[in-house]
């Protein structure tokens, strides 16, 4: 058979009739666990699936969350995985739409409306807010990584993550710590806030760098820092790809990490506890920051949320201690 299975192909394939087919495959009340045992089996010989896009056309409810996440960052990769389990648990189907270099977040977020998802959960949007406030007035909108007023947010603690990072750094008797900032990335301007008060209570000068989200800007960041002809004690990259920019250049260069210097990232990401990087790292919690987004936004969704008001989710990060950060030299 070339073409795709039908349901008359399952009911004369089982001897039964088409209505008595889709009455099992619908999981109605209709048929005896014989019949239904022998349609099942019947739909499994002849490789035939239902057409869920067809069913949710017919249905009120799509029972569909989108997810805009960006392609190239693999702590919204993590996120994803996350999304996808508390999804399934809650009933729930996900379609995911990615930003990349090519396809900016006005499409993906585009393409999940016309697919007729119920909600979207938006990981580390950099749109505006007026225009998150406007989309979420059109439909449910959870956001990640990012505090947004007027929209449901789930984010980490980025100032409180950045402080754990500096106290780590002076307790093993760093003094001159540079921080790589991110810009206008999301949570980028909390995590600053967050450096610049855990420096100001060990009683340092804050000094601010211009770092980035990817390795290419942790490399410029390193070698500008080496032309300058003064290192530092310690660099806290915004994130972990970041930091692993920076640390690339240091070693190319033989400024050994962590022994000439130590460097600290942010996300945990994959990449961060394979054994030749070993890099300290503040950890989000992705499984519990995708949980809740996905909670909340069934709740909108199933009727469980108070309409017109929005929620700050804030969810405690931790210090991840590895070999990239050590002991100031004496």
């Amino acid at each position: 058979m070339n073409r795709r299975p039908t349901l008359q192909d399952v009911a004369e394939r089982a001897g039964v009739s088409r209505a008595l087919v889709s009455i099992v495959m619908r999981g109605v009340a209709g048929a005896g666990p014989q019949t239904r045992e022998r349609v099942h089996r019947a739909a499994e010989e002849i490789g035939y699936r239902p057409d869920v896009h067809a069913r949710r056309l017919r249905q009120q409810r799509t029972k569909l969350a989108g997810v805009m996440f960006t392609a190239t960052q693999e702590f919204h990769a993590d996120l994803v995985d996350g999304v996808y389990s508390a999804a399934d648990a809650l009933g729930y189907d996900v379609v995911l739409s990615a930003v990349t270099p090519h396809r900016d977040e006005q499409r993906a977020i585009r393409t999940l409306v016309d697919d007729r998802c119920e909600g979207l959960v938006l990981i580390g949007p950099q749109m505006p807010t007026r225009d998150l406030v406007d989309l979420a007035t059109r439909l449910p909108v959870v956001v990640v990584a990012r505090k947004v007023r007027g929209v449901d947010d789930v984010r980490s603690d980025d100032a409180a993550g950045a402080g754990l990072a500096v106290e780590h750094l002076v307790t093993l008797g760093h003094r001159r710590i540079v921080y790589l900032d991110g810009a206008g990335a999301p949570g980028a301007a909390e995590r600053l806030r967050g450096y610049r008060a855990a420096m100001r209570d060990a009683q340092l000068t804050a000094t601010v760098r211009p770092g980035g989200l990817t390795e290419r800007e942790g490399a410029a960041a390193a070698a500008a820092m080496l032309d300058s002809g003064e290192l530092p004690d310690a660099v806290f990259a915004f994130n972990d790809r970041c930091a692993l920019g920076v640390m690339d250049v240091f070693l190319r260069s033989g400024v050994s990490v962590p022994d000439h210097i130590s460097v600290i990232g942010f996300d945990d990401s994959p990449l961060a506890g394979l054994a030749h990087i070993n890099l300290t790292t503040v950890r989000q919690d992705c499984a519990g920051l995708a949980r809740a987004a996905t909670e909340r936004l069934a709740a909108r969704l199933d009727g469980g949320a108070a309409e017109g008001r929005t929620v700050d989710i804030v969810c405690e990060p931790s210090l991840v201690v590895r070999g990239s950060a050590g002991p100031r030299p004496l």
